[in-house]
């Protein structure tokens, strides 16, 4: 019981993460609209990934430093199980979610990754890699109009993610035809 209720504690919210040198990401994602190649874009990306990544839980944080650390040391297994406790102890966390699918689509398991994606966009309706990614799995499935309708959406809020718009447009004149 005691185990219990210090695990409660440890998963409760800390304090805002974000150091006041940065800058929300409200105005984040104005500065990726702007942005006019992949290359300027790509530092953004990189602080809206850093913020998606705070969970507000130094557990959930620790975990996911070990789940990186098992599968840089090509222990998938190790990392699956630590993916699960993440998801399962800290559910309304959308990385830890994009993660597992990441784990699960090398593994193989394209309907759990798949799963997985559809649980982070939902938690994070901003998560552009996750919608892009998904987008992937949904045409190399033959699902073209559910792909195109994802790259659109992570087109939206990231205009120079790299390759979505190559698919964007072979897509559209697979899906809608071409025009006269």
């Amino acid at each position: 019981m005691r185990v219990l209720a210090v695990l409660a504690l440890c998963l409760l919210p800390l304090p805002a993460l974000a150091s006041p040198m940065m800058p929300p990401l409200d105005a984040l994602f104005a500065q990726l609209k702007k942005a006019s190649s992949p290359e300027e874009a790509k530092p953004i990306e990189e602080r809206i990934g850093s913020i998606f990544q705070q969970s507000g839980s130094a557990s959930v944080e620790l975990l996911m430093t070990r789940s990186q650390a098992a599968l840089a040391a090509g222990d998938k297994d190790t990392a699956k199980q630590l993916l699960e406790a993440i998801t399962a102890v800290a559910p309304n966390y959308a990385e830890g979610w994009h993660a597992r699918a990441s784990l699960q689509h090398a593994n193989g398991d394209d309907s759990g990754a798949m799963v997985s994606l559809e649980h982070a966009i939902l938690l994070n309706p901003r998560q552009f890699a996750a919608m892009y990614e998904l987008g992937n799995m949904l045409e190399d499935y033959g699902n073209k109009e559910g792909a195109l309708k994802l790259y659109r959406k992570a087109l939206e809020l990231d205009p120079q993610l790299d390759g979505a718009q190559r698919h964007v447009d072979a897509l559209t004149r697979d899906v809608e035809g071409q025009g006269i």
